[in-house]
């Protein structure tokens, strides 16, 4: 009688949270859908194949990097370490290594590293996550400078930028890599022991305890997949610009958490799809592209990205509480 009572209360809540995220994602196709067709209507270049594999180019890195910055809100933290994350990964790997796998092998392991310091911090000597990050991104960024006396110059081999910006049979290779990274993070979210963990920890860290879930081992993990995915992040970006700057990066840390509120990760965790944070890092990316295609002011771009953001987050909050 207990076991069926339970499984009986357990099915609708996994119903309704589907049809929730489901109901979100709907929502944020259509926003996409819209702010497209308008902007065809007063630019048609901007359905160009050639601006469209931009699009795509650009959304990779961003959508590493919401990936991550959603698996740490699911926990109940905050990643502000990202960007900094990313151009360090970027002037380190490619000034020690010039060969591409070993490139992102030790860029990815420089990630994870930060990552778990990130997650000591915030699990073990409960700093909270908003000092702790913000702490990491101070840090990077003076070993940085320091590294390169503020004048990094990195080597950037060929097969390095065919990664960034190639295609294989015109489909870009940063969409295939993240197409792939993001099938996996999502398998690990909704069908695995550690995804579920993840989440109930956001729910009630409490309840997870008792369950006998490693709690602090769950809050580090987070952090690490947010470096890896930085780190990744940071090495696609910098192939597509071409060039190692101190600053790759620049801004992802408030684009990627803005990304994955808007694509339904809560701030109070617990809740976040892989699906919705990367639909929504597609608009902002597409927003980003939009002001360049009119030909609009820096000034107006800011004012209209900002803009456009906090009316996407409002439409959610909005939907979300109904």
């Amino acid at each position: 009688m207990t076991a069926t009572a339970t499984n009986t209360s357990v099915k609708p809540n996994r119903n309704t949270v589907r049809a929730t995220q489901r109901r979100e994602l709907l929502m944020l196709l259509g926003f996409l859908v819209v702010i497209w067709a308008v902007t065809t209507a007063l630019s048609p270049r901007f359905l160009s194949p050639a601006n469209l594999k931009d699009i795509l180019i650009q959304a990779a890195p961003l959508g590493f990097v919401v990936i991550g910055q959603m698996i740490v809100i699911i926990v109940r933290g905050l990643d502000l370490s990202v960007a900094s994350i990313m151009a360090t990964v970027a002037v380190l790997s490619t000034s020690l290594i010039d060969v591409t796998p070993l490139i992102f092998a030790v860029g990815l392991l420089l990630g994870a590293m930060i990552g778990a310091v990130n997650g000591y911090l915030v699990a073990y000597r409960h700093v909270t996550p908003f000092l702790a990050t913000l702490a990491t991104m101070i840090v990077l960024q003076g070993i940085r400078f320091a590294y390169t006396g503020g004048a990094p110059g990195g080597s950037l081999p060929e097969t390095f930028r065919f990664l960034a910006t190639g295609s294989i049979f015109g489909i870009p290779v940063a969409l295939i890599a993240l197409t792939v990274t993001a099938f996996a993070m999502h398998w690990l979210l909704e069908r695995t022991i550690f995804g579920r963990r993840l989440k109930l920890f956001g729910d009630s860290p409490e309840a997870a305890y008792m369950t006998g879930a490693p709690t602090k081992l769950l809050q580090v993990m987070a952090y690490v997949i947010s470096g890896v995915m930085a780190a990744l992040a940071g090495l696609f970006l910098v192939g597509y610009v071409g060039i190692v700057d101190n600053w790759t990066g620049r801004g992802y840390e408030l684009d990627s958490i803005a990304a994955a509120v808007i694509g339904g990760a809560a701030l109070s965790g617990g809740k976040g799809s892989v699906p919705g944070v990367l639909l929504a890092a597609l608009i902002l990316v597409s927003l980003f592209n939009i002001v360049v295609i009119l030909g609009l002011s820096i000034e107006l771009q800011l004012v209209i990205k900002g803009t456009l953001i906090i009316l996407a987050a409002a439409v959610y909050m909005k939907q979300s509480q109904s």
